[in-house]
């Protein structure tokens, strides 16, 4: 794989030798003036000069190649555009092209003038690739931790929403997941080995820049370098109380030494439906009607609102432009990023201005570095549309949203969406920033001194109104006819400082020891403010003037919090390696947080993990068929403090209004909450055992992982007895959850002609997650339900979590049949048909006629990247699959069953459902299978072959996203049901709809 991050390093090699004393002018000044004394026995030789332009194996001119003639030792580099020029003296001279991370060639000058060579990827040259870690950098080599680095050459090509969305697919156990599909405004899903807590946070922690808890809305695709995975614990220990989850560090694009350049990157996407839910039209319910299928109203018209609710001419853009440099001492990139992202709904959308600075100097004669980023991101969303799909999917597709005389029709059972989309405005203005900076001072040799400090701030605006004319506000009982509004606002900031001392020694040949000392100061604080009120009698100042009508009870709300937390940690890392055959790390992070209760405030997560390189013992030189094999073990102990601010204290809330004995009516307050002096973090333990390797001559490489992770002291919320506690609840901490799992990654190099080329990439994982325990000798609790079925019948939750027991867990009924007159049957835990009214849905495990029924967690996640490369033209095809998991189709179950309400049905209820002449039911009548495989992405590329000196590089690519979905589940599709989480597997009934995206897209470099 070639290097990106070294590819511009040649800028360095261009400043350097242009310089005088280097400079290939000078050489032949000096030559020149010795050749005017005369030298009888010098032969004469012919001088002429060889041209040429250098490229990688994509066909992108590479600055700062070296160029060398081995015959008379004469050196050059190529300039920002790959471009050289060099002395040659005879056809015999030999003319050497080297690059660092690309195989060096070297060819005969012969009696050409021109010579154009195209560089390729040296073999083993991912093994000194640099990788991000926490508090520094390793070489890819030394790596003894599960860590998994993804370049910008492997991104998604289709245009992110999310930088997370550049992942999907790419790393082995991280599952990214858009419940909300395309929807711009909506986050991602996003989980790593599996479930760790039960109500603390499952995110693993973002790192940008050095930065933790790095917002992602200050990213832009095109401005990242790399993405790093630290997914174990001995990798991730070195961040404590914030790594439960893993840790994601993001390194954004920075300067490289060289001349000026710019990059230019823009794409237009549109999408178009894939999937419809199948709902009848209007011709499909009056043949109903009239068959005497369905008994219903038919009102004479045919609408499909549901194409009311698209976009149909959504054109989402992005544009970004970058520009960097810099001389030896100092290094500058700058970019400016606007996106217009339309959605597929209408009134659904988001505008964003993003901007980027990195500066980095060297002083104090190359002692003294420093490193300085910006950035800042502006946007505007539009959050009316994306949702009511249910509402237009169910309605009598005869009926009119509007009166005969073309005013808007309300009814009491349904919203009018096509009115909501005119008449109501809910729109969010953000405003994110983020200032960092890091100064190192080498002190003696081998030994820095660094300060590291950073600000984030963000700041959002929310204002909401719907019109006097809106169905909210004609069928508000408070105040009919009269317009609402709303206002709010939130600022969340957090500031850090981490100075920190780095050794680096070596001693004798094989030693290298490098050893760093951390402290980290962290303090975070959050508030905000809401205010609403109704009753308007005009539309005129929308929300900016709440207070232009009376006060009064009911029609009024208003609130506002602030809160904050402190965190301090001291952290020591050692890292030693002997020779390039054995490696080791260890560490010890100290923490103490203000979230924590008083008598367990701090916190110690200890890591130590090892490598043997085996490939470097003796006994492996006949081996010719391994280029590389390196074990690793890892154990590593991280906590989670990802829950609220406070939990441990006693807080006070209001008791209501009341009289007091001087007819004073006055707020009362009491405890609302019990004290908590023992709570403390979560604590993960996980042993990481590794295997990377690279055989079969270098063509196939790749990696294994075995995980045991096991989180202890869970956090929950108990019942406590009264007294000695005020409350009945209080929040405590009890239980383990476990997760075991297998990752495998692997890339085969298929064929290498060096014209044509085919790679194949293949990612996979299992895992097995488990409530080990729920209770100890003061709490006890069997189980915790998840996934809430919603929809007509009060079904409750789909999934029981029992102690000792898988998570993901489906429990219910199992389906037995229908009677002759449409009854549902069940089996209950004898095995016995009875009625539904026989059937024990009792919580109790000895007790239920419930069973497991399904698993919502899927048991393989895999993915396949085919990439194809032909002199310009390069082909990408990205295929997904999750398999062995089970979906509830809720949809199905509110919605085709034809003897519930008098909306629309789903065709399947007179075809796959019709038996059912019963009340709705939960059961694993509904319980599908949600295996699929997915076309995910295509692209197509051509790099143009560019022949001046004002144009560097210049891609064209179209892309194809979701394309095809080979599945037997009915519903809507299964990759935007939600498999993270305690309560995977839920199908919605009214689902963001799935679009098929086509992008059009340019990269051009000058």
């Amino acid at each position: 794989m070639k290097i990106n991050l070294l590819k511009i390093m040649g800028y360095s090699a261009i400043i350097l030798l242009s310089s005088p004393a280097l400079s290939m002018n000078s050489d032949l000044l000096a030559q020149n003036e010795f050749s005017n004394k005369s030298i009888p026995w010098r032969p004469a030789t012919v001088q002429r000069i060889m041209t040429g332009i250098i490229r990688d194996d994509t066909g992108i001119p590479l600055p700062g190649v070296g160029i060398k003639n081995t015959t008379t030792g004469k050196s050059t580099v190529t300039d920002a555009s790959g471009r050289y020029s060099i002395e040659v003296t005879s056809e015999n001279d030999l003319i050497q092209f080297s690059y660092i991370g690309y195989t060096t060639q070297t060819v005969k000058a012969g009696t050409q003038t021109t010579f154009n060579a195209r560089l390729l990827p040296a073999e083993g040259s991912k093994l000194d690739e640099v990788v991000v870690i926490g508090y520094g950098s390793i070489n890819q080599r030394e790596i003894t931790s599960a860590i998994t680095k993804v370049d910008s050459s492997q991104f998604r090509q289709s245009g992110s929403r999310n930088p997370l969305d550049l992942l999907i697919g790419k790393v082995a156990g991280l599952q990214v997941t858009r419940t909300s599909g395309t929807n711009p405004n909506s986050g991602v899903g996003i989980q790593l080995r599996g479930v760790t807590s039960l109500v603390g946070s499952q995110s693993p922690l973002i790192v940008i820049d050095g930065i933790p808890g790095g917002n992602l809305d200050l990213i832009q695709q095109d401005d990242v370098e790399s993405i790093t995975v630290l997914k174990d614990g001995s990798s991730a220990a070195v961040y404590g109380t914030r790594a439960n989850a893993g840790v994601i560090l993001i390194t954004t694009k920075k300067g490289k030494t060289g001349p000026s350049v710019f990059d230019y990157n823009a794409y237009a996407r549109t999408e178009r439906l894939a999937r419809k839910p199948d709902f009848m039209n209007a011709a499909e319910l009056r043949s109903r009607i009239a068959s005497g299928e369905y008994v219903v109203t038919d009102f004479g018209g045919d609408f499909d609102y549901f194409e009311d609710l698209i976009n149909k001419d959504n054109v989402s853009m992005n544009h970004n432009l970058a520009v960097s440099g810099g001389s030896t001492n100092a290094t500058y990139r700058a970019s400016l990023n606007y996106r217009d992202l339309q959605g597929f709904a209408k009134e659904n959308a988001r505008k964003e201005y993003s901007i980027r600075l990195s500066l980095a100097q060297t002083g104090l004669k190359d002692k003294l570095t420093s490193q300085f980023n910006i950035a800042t991101n502006f946007n505007r969303a539009n959050l009316l549309g994306g949702g009511g799909w249910e509402n237009v999917l169910t309605k009598n597709p005869t009926e009119s949203f509007f009166n005969p005389d073309g005013s808007f029709l309300f009814t009491r059972n349904i919203t009018n969406e096509v009115a909501r989309l005119q008449q109501e405005k809910n729109r969010l203005q953000q405003q994110t920033s983020s200032v960092d900076g890091k100064m190192t001072l080498e002190i003696i040799p081998g030994l820095k001194g660094s300060v590291f400090g950073a600000v984030q701030r963000n700041a959002t605006i929310g204002s909401e109104y719907r019109d006097r004319a809106s169905q909210n506000s004609v069928e508000n009982s408070n105040a009919p006819n009269g317009g609402y509004a709303a206002r709010t606002t939130a600022l969340e900031q957090n500031f850090n400082v981490e100075p920190t001392i780095e050794y680096t020694r070596k001693i004798g040949t094989n030693h290298n020891l490098t050893a760093i000392a951390v402290y980290s100061y962290r303090y975070e604080v959050n508030e905000g403010f809401n205010a609403n009120n109704r009753g308007y009698v005009n539309d005129v100042f929308e929300d900016n003037n709440l207070g232009s009508v009376p006060v009064a009870l009911n029609r009024i709300g208003i609130g506002s919090y602030k809160n904050d937390n402190t965190l301090i940690a001291f952290l020591g890392r050692i890292n030693y390696s002997f020779g390039s055959k054995y490696f080791a790390q260890a560490s010890l992070r100290r923490e103490g947080s203000s979230r924590f209760g008083v008598n367990n405030k701090w916190a110690s997560f200890p890591a130590v993990s090892a490598g043997w390189n085996v490939t470097e013992e003796d006994f492996m030189d006949d081996v010719s068929f391994v280029g590389n094999l390196k074990l690793r073990a890892g154990y590593g102990e991280t906590g989670n403090s990802g829950f609220a601010n406070y939990a441990s204290l006693v807080t006070l809330g209001g008791g209501g209004i009341y009289r007091f004995p001087t007819n004073e009516y006055l707020q009362t307050y009491g405890p609302n909450r019990n004290p908590n002096p023992n709570l403390k973090w979560e604590k993960k333990q996980e042993t990481n055992i590794g295997i990377d390797f690279t055989v079969l001559n270098n063509k196939l490489s790749g990696s294994i992982d075995v995980y045991n992770r096991k989180t202890k002291d869970l956090l929950d919320t108990y019942t406590s007895p009264q007294p000695p506690f005020i409350q009945s609840s209080i929040y405590t901490n009890v239980g383990t959850i476990s997760a075991k799992g297998i990752e495998l990654a692997l890339s085969y190099d298929a064929i290498n002609t060096g014209k044509f080329r085919w790679n194949i990439d293949f990612v996979g994982s299992t895992t097995k997650n488990k409530l080990d325990s729920y209770s100890d000798d003061e709490y006890k609790r069997d189980l915790k339900t998840f996934g809430d079925i919603g929809g007509f019948g009060a079904l409750g939750q789909a999934i029981r979590t029992y102690e000792g027991r898988n998570l993901g867990e489906f429990w219910g009924k199992r389906f037995a049949g229908f009677t002759p007159d449409g009854k549902w049957t069940f089996y209950n835990r004898n095995n016995e048909i009875v009625s539904n009214a026989q059937i024990n849905t009792s919580a109790f495990r000895d007790q239920t006629d419930f069973a497991v029924i399904g698993n919502a967690i899927p048991k393989y996640y895999l993915s396949l990247t085919n990439t194809f490369k032909y002199q310009g033209f390069d082909l990408r095809v990205f295929l997904r699959s999750k398999l062995d998991y089970d979906i509830l189709n809720t949809m199905a179950i509110s919605y085709g069953n034809k003897n519930g309400t008098s909306t629309n049905l789903l065709n399947s209820a007179f075809t796959k459902y019709a038996e059912i002449k019963d009340t709705y039911m939960y059961s694993d009548y509904y319980i599908e299978s949600g295996s699929f495989l997915k076309i995910d992405e295509v692209t197509l590329g051509y790099t143009f072959k560019m022949k001046n000196d004002y144009v560097r590089n210049l891609r064209a690519y179209v892309t194809g996203q979701n394309l095809v979905t080979f599945t037997k589940y009915s519903g809507n599709d299964p990759d935007f049901v939600s498999d993270t989480g305690l309560g995977p597997g839920i199908d919605s009934r009214g689902p963001y709809p799935s679009t098929r995206q086509f992008l059009f897209g340019v990269s051009f470099g000058f």
